[in-house]
């Protein structure tokens, strides 16, 4: 019998086999008895408020909520985003043409570059930057040109290192502000001159504002459709996972040019029947809740309180990490190990070891680009006790006692 290949070898190239790596390191520890505290992937550990769980309870309970979603015009939830837009960023978006709605961001950001690109195409990206970024081109065929973020830059591309040609060349540019995984923000300023730039080569530019919510210190995170003439240009995700403590719900929406959330719409259009109407409904209640009162502490209020109390256990402990600005994570370089190995302290063997010896899972920088070797990343998603007991188990690792 002849052997069918069965598996495509664009697979291979579907983001880093480093995560895989990660959940194999977690499974082992676990069958070893370990007692596992999980800072790896960013998923709120919280729930959503009581208002939108009920609002969702209530409508997953009637009858008329369970055809396909798109037997209906979805225009609610756009109504709503829009509102949340004009209220949060001052910005003012036609809801039928100027959104659209995604199951979750990281679905939207899967499929984009099917939607504006043609194979051979090609598109600038950030290193290190969200797996699902490269993912999507090599979904699309479309290659990538990436961009090192560096901390002497502040972790922002330097728009003018990028070649004229590569410019020229690209379809979209897409950023991430504030950064998964590096924390950084951007302001309206460098929105400008990245605007500026890319008008000059005719090419789009798409920002993941997935953590809008979750700035620190006072931080409140722009959009860059906030930047005039921008909606010319530019698009934009918004998530309510992160926002809302609705990661499970997946949904979320982009929002921008009409052409090119035009695109994404089409080709959506003819790859599933829309977000679940109970949990548009649920989205259109928090998106609400959000506007009526927003002396509501922000999802980032939860994060910033758990970020000074770890970083400042981890600093107790022999760890001194600078504080993020913004988001669920941590970026952090390497810790000064007191011990050795035969190999070399990499980002994937410190995360390896740091889980095998003590339990704690952290995600190597190296998953997220080749700008990521010599970080990894912490998400703060366990409860303020467990990051203590965590701290206190990486500073007995660090010392090697």
């Amino acid at each position: 019998m002849t052997q069918t290949k069965w598996r495509s070898e664009r697979l291979s190239l579907l983001g880093s086999s480093i995560f895989a790596e990660v959940a194999a390191w977690k499974l082992a520890a676990l069958e070893q008895g370990l007692d596992i505290i999980d800072l790896g992937i960013g998923s709120p550990d919280q729930p959503p408020s009581p208002a939108v769980r009920q609002v969702l309870s209530e409508a997953a309970l009637r009858s008329d909520m369970y055809a396909y979603p798109a037997t209906k015009s979805g225009l609610p939830f756009r109504l709503h985003a829009a509102k949340w837009m004009k209220h949060r960023f001052n910005v003012e978006l036609d809801a039928a043409n100027e959104i659209v709605t995604l199951l979750g961001s990281q679905d939207g950001l899967a499929h984009l570059a099917m939607a504006l690109c043609d194979p051979g195409d090609m598109a600038l990206l950030p290193n290190p930057g969200y797996p699902i970024y490269a993912a999507s081109l090599a979904l699309a065929g479309v290659e990538s040109v990436l961009m090192p973020l560096r901390e002497e830059n502040g972790y922002m591309p330097d728009l003018e290192a990028i070649a004229d040609a590569d410019w020229d060349r690209a379809s979209f540019i897409l950023l991430n502000y504030p950064n998964n995984p590096i924390s950084a923000v951007a302001d309206l300023a460098f929105f400008e001159r990245l605007l500026a730039k890319a008008s000059q080569h005719g090419v789009l530019v798409v920002h993941d504002l997935a953590y809008s919510e979750m700035g620190f210190d006072g931080c409140e995170p722009v959009s860059i459709l906030e930047v005039p003439g921008a909606i010319d240009q530019a698009v934009e995700f918004h998530s309510l996972s992160k926002s809302f403590n609705m990661a499970g719900c997946r949904i979320g929406f982009l929002a921008g040019n009409q052409t090119a959330v035009g695109a994404l719409r089409e080709l959506k259009a003819n790859i599933d029947y829309g977000v679940f109407d109970p949990i548009q409904e649920a989205g259109i209640a928090a998106l609400e809740e959000a506007i009526v009162n927003p002396e509501l502490p922000k999802a980032g209020k939860l994060y910033e309180q758990r970020r000074d109390l770890f970083i400042e256990a981890l600093r107790e402990e022999g760890w001194p990490i600078a504080k993020p600005k913004a988001t669920m994570f941590i970026w952090a370089q390497l810790p000064p190990m007191q011990w050795s190995l035969e190999e070399p302290w990499t980002s994937r063997r410190i995360s390896q070891e740091m889980l095998r010896q003590t339990g704690v899972v952290v995600v190597p920088g190296e998953a997220f680009g080749t700008e990521g070797e010599g970080f990894v990343r912490i998400a703060l998603v366990e409860s303020e006790e467990r990051l203590v007991e965590a701290a206190k188990r990486i500073g007995s690792f660090i010392r090697g006692s």
